[in-house]
């Protein structure tokens, strides 16, 4: 059977009998070899968590149905809006001639998102689903708000921030409902359902952006969809407070202690267990934002503040480490599993395919505008190949799943086809090259970025027990936005460095001073016709400074193979029976 650590019994010790859901079927015991694959139900248990069991105890096969198809339809506007978001990004900072800043807004955003994320994984654990999902339309709002009435690069920033760490935190709080509702046999199928929406937006987005740009302006695009966005969520959380209303009339979840206010707070710090968060966020965010602020400090990575903040950091994540081990009562993160080699291979394989693909990806729109002479949308149809292609191949992949339970053997498959399509892209990302190529290598890297990416989620979540999904997720997105914000470091940095540089070197000496200007609006880049010296002489200085990027992407994608070989071979097939006698009404 399945035992319990002294850290969690002296946990589940001190647990509010008020919170308790009624049982809803008999005890099991758990195999000792699926320990830590399946649900652990005498080890502490969140109240987010109960109430989303008891939801699923209480309502019926069409709720359940009527709910897939709502986050269905919110994962599609949230997509569309993200496609218009990115198709319009380069024309927003250049409005205001910081068109290089484009890596760096992204790097900042995505270090918050991703540590927010993990703090609210474990938020949503206590206080539950439903206020989760509320929160995060609320920061969408909030930041498509700024960005539609911003008036300077600084505010378009701080607005990015919020958009991104909204859109992160909608999509963790539907993965992690989604992962609720489903078994683990079957939840690559709902997940790849609930991506399906990008097939679309892939398409309808970058239309919608360029229709917005030139007839209207960014400003309404921004405005108009996060009222729709608002608009179709309002159902979901509709249908959500019914059924804990349900849950609540039928005693599955016991009604509030009365607690004073001095209790309730001392409560929840330690059920959040605030100095854990304090800890884990701090450190990654220190580590992680040197990336951005680096090529501002007076001596590079010899400037004080850019190490002490690197130091800072270690001390922060070794001192998580010890509170975690020795002093917490209630765990941020359970700490076996960061030491299960199957949960640690997953989610470094994300964080080295997200670094990975943003060096070369960073500012790929503007280098097939600008080099290419494509259009808004259709530059953007080639960089959505990439998803697009993922986002396809997704459901087909996950009825592999479902049939042989295998997660481990179509990630290693999916690796050589990964490498290929980068490393030809270090061979057609050239000016000379036909369009149609890049689409080609576009649509191979993918296809083998979507199956790692399926896969790895998957054997993040087969790694941890079901009270621990949320967090779990969590810290994979964490690796990814950690890995995406080094990506675009590195972007950014050879950006910032080489292509000033390379545009000075190729201007006509009449042109020279133009520099500066060219360098920071992508219109003034695409001013002159191709085939006019100036024009000529800013895609030599992008075809110059792109190569490199690529090819400093590609020569890390072996790190790939190293955290998939790693992994333990879970069958999620052989799980099935299990997971089925201990939940509520699941798919």
């Amino acid at each position: 059977m399945a035992t319990i650590s002294s850290a969690e019994a002296h946990a589940s010790s001190g647990r509010d009998v008020e919170k308790d859901i009624a049982p809803a079927g008999p005890v099991v015991e758990m195999p000792e070899d699926t320990k830590t694959d399946s649900d652990d139900n005498s080890a502490h248990m969140q109240q987010g968590v109960k109430e989303v069991e008891a939801i699923t105890t209480v309502w019926s096969k069409k709720s359940l149905w009527t709910t897939f198809a709502l986050l269905w339809l919110v994962s599609f506007v949230s997509a569309l809006l993200a496609s218009i978001d990115t198709a319009l990004s380069p024309y927003v900072t250049s409005s205001f001639s910081r068109h290089g800043l484009l890596a760096v807004i992204n790097i900042a955003a995505r270090v918050i998102g991703g540590v927010v994320t993990l703090s609210l994984g474990k938020l949503i654990d206590i206080r539950g689903r439903m206020e989760g999902f509320v929160g995060s339309l609320v920061l969408i709002t909030v930041g498509m708000i700024m960005k539609a009435t911003c008036q300077n690069v600084e505010t378009y920033a701080a607005a990015q921030v919020f958009t991104w760490v909204g859109k992160v935190a909608l999509g963790f709080v539907v993965q992690v409902f989604v992962a609720d509702i489903t078994t683990l046999k079957n939840r690559s199928i709902i997940f790849a359902l609930n991506s399906t929406p990008n097939l679309a937006t892939t398409f309808a987005g970058p239309r919608i952006a360029e229709l917005f740009y030139y007839n209207v302006n960014f400003r309404w695009a921004f405005g108009a969809f996060t009222i729709i966005l608002l608009v179709v969520s309002l159902p979901v959380v509709a249908i959500l407070y019914y059924h804990e209303r349900k849950a609540k009339e039928l005693g599955l979840i016991r009604p509030k202690s009365g607690r004073t206010w001095m209790q309730s707070t001392l409560h929840y710090i330690i059920e959040f267990d605030l100095v854990g968060a304090i800890l884990i966020s701090g450190g990654f965010t220190l580590i992680t934002l040197p990336f951005s602020l680096v090529s501002s400090a007076s001596h590079s990575w010899q400037s004080a503040s850019i190490i002490v903040m690197i130091v800072m950091g270690v001390v922060g994540l070794a001192a998580f480490a010890i509170w975690e081990k020795y002093f917490s009562r209630v765990k941020f993160f359970p700490f076996e599993f960061l030491k299960d080699r199957t949960f640690l291979g997953a989610v470094m394989s994300h964080f080295v395919v997200f670094m990975t693909t943003f060096v070369w990806d960073a500012y790929y729109s503007s280098y097939l505008q600008v080099v290419h002479g494509l259009s808004i949308t259709i530059a953007n149809y080639v960089l959505n190949a990439y998803s697009l292609t993922s986002y396809f191949t997704g459901p087909f992949v996950a009825l592999y799943i479902r049939y042989t339970g295998h997660v481990k053997y179509p990630a290693l498959v999916a690796i050589p086809i990964y490498l290929l399509g980068t490393a030809l892209i270090v061979y057609f990302r050239v000016p000379s090259s036909q369009v149609g190529y890049l689409a080609m290598c576009q649509v191979l890297v993918g296809f083998g970025v979507g199956m790692i990416g399926q896969m790895a989620l998957l054997a993040t979540m087969a790694s941890v027990r079901h009270q621990d999904v949320a967090v779990a997720i969590a810290i994979y997105g964490l690796f990814g936005s950690v890995g995406s914000s080094v990506g675009y470091a590195v972007a950014g940095g050879m950006w910032t460095n080489i292509l000033p540089v390379k545009l000075y070197e190729f201007l006509p000496e009449d042109s020279k001073n133009m520099t500066a200007a060219i360098y920071g609006d992508i219109n003034k880049q695409m001013q002159d016709p191709i085939g006019t010296p100036i024009r000529d002489a800013v895609i030599a200085a992008y075809g110059d400074v792109m190569r490199k990027m690529v090819i400093v992407g590609a020569s890390l994608i072996p790190l790939t193979i190293i955290c998939v070989v790693v992994w333990r071979n879970i069958n999620v097939k052989k799980l099935e029976a299990l997971e089925k006698r201990t939940r509520g009404n699941v798919f």
